[in-house]
């Protein structure tokens, strides 16, 4: 079953940080997964999340204001 991942945040660095990583995760544990960059305001917020960057796998938030390590992103996949 494919996971949805959104990563929520305006572009910043962190924000590319925390793509970049899940992208590695996936990558490298040959995960089925689509990736997805939320960068519009007004779609973050129907998250209700106001720290980002933000990580939610199948439409539930997982990390909000932090970047999770490659093992709590593994584990939120499995």
């Amino acid at each position: 079953m494919t996971k949805s991942i959104k990563i929520l945040g305006t572009g910043c660095a962190r924000c590319q940080s925390l793509t970049g990583l899940v992208k590695d995760v996936v990558s490298e544990n040959h995960i089925d997964a689509t990736i997805e960059k939320v960068e519009d305001i007004e779609e973050i917020m129907k998250f209700n999340v106001m720290a980002t960057p933000a990580l939610v796998i199948d439409n539930e938030i997982k990390t909000k204001g932090r970047i999770p390590s490659k093992d709590e992103i593994l584990a939120f996949l499995n």
